[in-house]
């Protein structure tokens, strides 16, 4: 008998921002991140936080987004994104 706990997926949803690299060197570089525990807090709190961070002097871009972790593997699924403000990076980079 398996426990049902350990194989179930985790979702992990996060409020990412970017700015600009400094150095002379192009790009963007995350600059804050934050994770929310639940869906309920996630579509709160995430898309709002990211269009706050936009909206402050430095930050390039922001990402609020979920992904899906296998607790077993570690494997992590490509993120499915809430919303994509300003500059961020493309998906690949990602």
């Amino acid at each position: 008998m398996t426990d049902s706990s350990e194989t179930d997926t985790k979702i992990h949803y996060i409020c990412q921002t970017y700015v600009a690299k400094q150095g002379g060197s192009a790009g963007l570089q995350v600059d804050k991140q934050f994770e929310y525990t639940s869906a309920s807090e996630a579509e709160a709190e995430a898309e709002g936080r990211a269009e706050r961070e936009f909206k402050s002097e430095h930050c390039a871009g922001a990402d609020a987004y979920m992904i899906t972790e296998d607790p077993q593997s570690g494997e992590v699924g490509p993120p499915e994104f809430l919303t994509r403000l300003g500059e961020y990076p493309e998906f690949d980079e990602f």
